[in-house]
């Protein structure tokens, strides 16, 4: 990442990862759909080049800009988000994004639709312990990775 990039921070939650971004010189959209949290976020990061948006992820308009993604979504929004973010007209760049780790070997092994690997790399990055989660889920995570292809 380089100092002045454009990341999307969604699901901040309390800002764990925004914080780490905005020290790397991140600018961040942190999206975040709990009103309580979002209000947190927004007075933790007062002053830093920090957007939140109380939204839901699904329903997102994307920046017209190239940017990158960081993500720990509900799994449930996993596929929905995916679609999104590897739309024909996205500006998305990279991202990291913690899923169920099924979903994100089925990513990496390049199943699916031929149309966003004509645009992008997958892999598999770190696995994501249960128990690094509060409640862990019943499933492992893992982290995709996405790289656009160099033009």
């Amino acid at each position: 990442m380089r100092p002045g990039e454009l990341v999307l921070d969604i699901g901040a939650g309390e800002g764990a990862l925004t914080g780490h971004l905005v020290d790397a010189g991140a600018r961040v959209i942190a999206v975040e759909l709990h009103p309580g949290r979002s209000a947190r976020l927004r007075e933790r990061f007062a002053g830093a080049p920090v957007t939140v948006v109380c939204a839901d992820a699904v329903d997102l308009r994307l920046p017209r800009r190239p940017f990158r993604v960081v993500a720990n979504p509900p799994y449930h929004i996993s596929s929905a988000l995916l679609r999104t973010l590897l739309a024909r007209h996205s500006k998305l760049a990279a991202a990291d994004i913690v899923l169920q780790r099924a979903v994100v070997r089925r990513y990496a092994e390049g199943r699916g639709s031929d149309r966003w690997r004509r645009g992008y790399d997958a892999r598999q990055g770190l696995t994501v312990p249960r128990k690094a989660f509060h409640p862990p889920p019943r499933v492992d995570s893992a982290v995709l990775v996405l790289r656009r292809h160099s033009p």
